[in-house]
């Protein structure tokens, strides 16, 4: 595996990783402002939320840095 290889998983680790924390932490406001929280309906809209979230960050910023060239 040549080291750009390495550097690109790096990075992608990195960005599924805080794209995760900030979906969690999005679906954990969610549920609490619906008031939701603490049953088996919040768990599961919370997991939703949290994915939908986590997903869109990591897209959009794949895209922005992709866009300004920092990465191929």
């Amino acid at each position: 595996m040549s080291q750009s290889q390495r550097g690109s998983i790096f990075g992608s680790i990195v960005g599924i990783l805080v794209c995760g924390v900030a979906g969690g932490f999005a679906a954990w406001m969610i549920v609490s402002a619906l008031g939701i929280d603490g049953g088996v309906t919040g768990a599961l809209v919370a997991a939703v939320m949290g994915m939908i979230v986590a997903t869109a960050l990591f897209a959009g910023g794949s895209w922005l840095l992709r866009s300004v060239g920092w990465l191929r």
